[in-house]
């Protein structure tokens, strides 16, 4: 094999991810579109049931698209995304981690609750997820839209009632990232950053691509578009001469204030009820009570923020803090605390989910967690 595999698809979330930053580092790739079949064995090699799922060239694999880039980060740099100060390498991880996890709830609520992008989305997963199922077309396309209704709408605690939050949360986006691109082509400067990527995958592969989104992007948020755009189109030679991040701007301010006043609190309760062996918890975000499965993977998440916040020296840490509580609203000083606070007794390895490589000829060794795997069966 001379180039890199790419096992996924191309309305996948985190397909799209990955496939944006293999580009933007010239790393040369195959996208192998997954069937229900592939699916099953690239979860026997690996030890997790996800998507995408790189095959190395050497026969190694990985998974977990952050990770995955981390891996390229480290062991092939080339043009680097990480900035090199470590306070702004925070932010960019914080964002990437905001934008990863915090939309995909907008993200599934409008790929399957409006009609126009159930039937689309719906009919393209039938002809190529399951490909290789033997029933009629119309068959399979009812049996995914069922399937990803009830998984990612009814158990993500989209409701009648919550779906006025969950447009809040994209429509806060849109005009936040539409502030931060305003004067300059990447969230973070002049050059993409690992924030940028974190973004990307709701913003091509959902947000761009489905009808209904795609249309109040396209009408509130242009910069956001032309982003999207030149993302995907991005090669190194864009941007290898470009200065890398050496201050936070203040385009970012609502970005941030977003993660602090949305998705932290959310994270918290999650490591709490976690903490606790809970398997469900409520909470509120812009005033609707939210109920979902606890969610083991952000509890990683959260517990990875905290090790890198307190792994910096005191002035990188009196950085950040800085930044959260000028431009965190009303969550800032609860951000900073939850930074501060030690990992809990029932931490996770930051390894889980894998992003580990092994022989493509044996099964990973890992600890896989089931509860985790439940609640993101085919992505990240």
């Amino acid at each position: 094999m001379t180039q890199l595999r790419v096992h996924g698809l191309d309305v996948s979330y985190f397909t799209g991810k990955l496939e944006a930053y293999l580009r933007a580092k010239g790393l040369a790739y195959e996208l192998v579109e997954m069937d229900t079949r592939s699916f099953r064995r690239c979860a026997r090699i690996t030890g997790v049931a996800q998507m995408p799922q790189l095959e190395l060239t050497d026969d190694r694999w990985l998974t977990d698209s952050t990770q995955i880039i981390a891996h390229f980060e480290r062991e092939a740099p080339g043009i680097a995304i990480y900035p090199d100060d470590p306070a702004l390498r925070f932010i960019a991880d914080l964002l990437e981690d905001f934008g990863d996890e915090w939309l995909w709830r907008p993200a599934m609520y409008y790929r399957w609750s409006f009609e126009p992008d159930a039937t689309l989305v719906s009919d393209r997963l039938a002809r190529s997820m399951l490909r290789d199922v033997p029933l009629p077309v119309l068959l399979r396309r009812w049996l995914i839209r069922s399937r990803q209704r009830r998984c990612f709408l009814h158990s993500d605690g989209v409701t009648r009632a919550s779906a006025v939050a969950i447009e809040a949360v994209y429509v806060d986006v849109l005009d936040a990232m539409q502030t931060a691109l305003s004067s300059q082509p990447f969230l973070m400067g002049e050059r993409p950053t690992q924030a940028d990527f974190g973004f990307f995958g709701s913003m091509f592969r959902h947000f761009a691509s489905d009808p209904t989104p795609a249309a109040l992007m396209q009408k509130r948020a242009p910069k956001v578009l032309e982003w999207v755009h030149r993302l995907w189109n991005l090669t190194p030679d864009q941007f290898v001469d470009r200065p890398m991040p050496t201050a936070l701007t203040s385009g970012l301010d609502r970005l941030l204030c977003l993660a602090c006043e949305d998705y932290l609190p959310y994270l918290d309760v999650n490591e709490q009820a976690f903490e606790a062996g809970a398997l469900q918890l409520s909470w509120h975000s812009r005033n609707i009570k939210f109920s979902t499965a606890v969610n083991p993977y952000r509890v990683c998440c959260l517990q990875h923020l905290r090790s890198q916040f307190q792994s910096m020296d005191d002035a990188g840490c009196a950085e950040v803090e800085a930044w959260l509580l000028s431009f965190g609203g009303a969550g800032g000083r609860m951000a900073v605390n939850l930074l501060r606070q030690a990992v809990g007794p029932k931490a996770l390895a930051l390894a889980v989910p894998p992003g580990t490589a092994t022989s493509s000829r044996a099964r990973t060794e890992v600890v896989l967690n089931s509860h985790w795997r439940r609640n993101h069966p085919f992505h990240h």
